[in-house]
């Protein structure tokens, strides 16, 4: 079951589906090994899109905002994609609840990027927002491939609809921006800065979104599509602990918050998933630093990071780079710039 470490840009990591996979119920077992598949053939298509992002960026008739809802109607296969089409920009709701969700939240992702950042859409040239509703039957995962977004509806055991979460939309889309930028390579530290620059602002959106302070945000990631027969509250959290320990379904959350506990094994591509928690628990002892409206400073300085990395990035990179640009937007020796200083301290990384 090799593919299985091959799940590109899904919103699932891959070692939370090989544990369904061993699963005593026939049921669970066999929903996880088609979400495998889903996301080796997902990987196909995104890297043969990652090395031409322009060619797969579908403009908006207007250069703006433009949102197109499909439906897959159960089919698996990518090569259905993206399916009937449902609702387009600017047209009312339907009675589909993930269409409206993916209609409404893609929205949200589009202006939080246009109001905070100025950007106009994933590649800054107004590229249309496509989704797929109905992916597969049953199936537990979203991804983005490249050109667009899918989303599965759920067992409604484990998780349900994909579409449901603000962050998840949020982080999923993220993935577009991060390929028209810094492009970095799914793989090792390069591929957990990927991860972690999606999980950052796929947390701010929603935080802007709810407006929440620092402290008035969970920093969990994916809460709102835990289902009801799982004892985890999320599938990630910035803070400290664990998400989940000894879920009888999930097991135990992987995630290192110190760069002494770094993976450094060959699963999930050297660890993209796992190890993303070390910088997100630096960005979350920043955020919680300086405090307020996170995406107002530590937010600014995390994406004019990810703009100023290349595809080779470490950890290191980052941690330099966000100390960089925070003395140069609020001054050598600034508060901010302490406080960047002091979150990567928190998680072992001196700049």
């Amino acid at each position: 079951m090799h593919t299985c470490h091959n799940p590109i840009h899904c919103f699932l990591p891959p070692y939370v589906l090989e544990h369904l996979a061993e699963s005593d119920e026939p049921e669970i077992r066999r929903l996880a090994i088609e979400a495998i598949a889903a996301a080796a053939e997902a990987r196909a298509v995104r890297v043969t899109l990652a090395t031409m992002p322009m060619m797969a960026a579908i403009p908006s008739p207007g250069a703006t905002k433009h949102r197109l809802i499909y439906d897959m109607q159960n089919r698996r296969f990518q090569f259905f994609l993206p399916g009937t089409l449902i609702r387009s920009e600017g047209e009312p709701p339907v009675s589909d609840e993930a269409v409206n969700e993916a209609y409404d939240y893609s929205g949200v992702v589009y202006d939080f990027y246009e109001a905070i950042f100025g950007r106009n859409s994933l590649d800054n040239r107004g590229m249309s927002l496509i989704s797929s509703v109905h992916f597969g039957r049953r199936y537990n995962n979203a991804f983005w491939n490249g050109e667009q977004m899918a989303y599965g509806d759920g067992d409604s055991r484990i998780f349900v609809r994909f579409t449901k979460a603000l962050d998840v939309v949020g982080h999923e889309l993220t993935h577009g921006v991060i390929t028209h930028e810094s492009n970095l390579v799914y793989r090792d530290e390069p591929g957990a800065l990927n991860e972690h620059f999606a999980d950052v602002m796929g947390a701010l959106v929603e935080q802007w979104y709810l407006k929440q302070t620092a402290d008035e945000a969970d920093w969990l990631i994916g809460e709102d599509i835990m289902g009801p027969e799982v004892e985890a509250k999320c599938l990630r959290t910035f803070k400290v602990e664990k998400a989940y320990e000894n879920d009888s379904l999930l097991g135990t959350d992987p995630q290192p918050k110190h760069i002494r506990d770094k993976y450094t094994g060959s699963e999930d591509y050297g660890g993209v998933h796992i190890n993303s928690g070390i910088p997100n628990h630096a960005f979350y002892q920043v955020a919680n630093e300086l405090g307020g409206y996170v995406w107002e400073k530590a937010g600014k300085i995390w994406y004019q990071t990810l703009r100023n990395l290349n595809q080779f990035s470490q950890f290191q990179d980052a941690a330099r780079m966000t100390y960089q640009v925070a003395g140069a937007d609020y001054g050598l020796g600034s508060l901010e710039q302490q406080a960047v200083k002091k979150g990567w301290d928190t998680v072992g990384i001196t700049v």
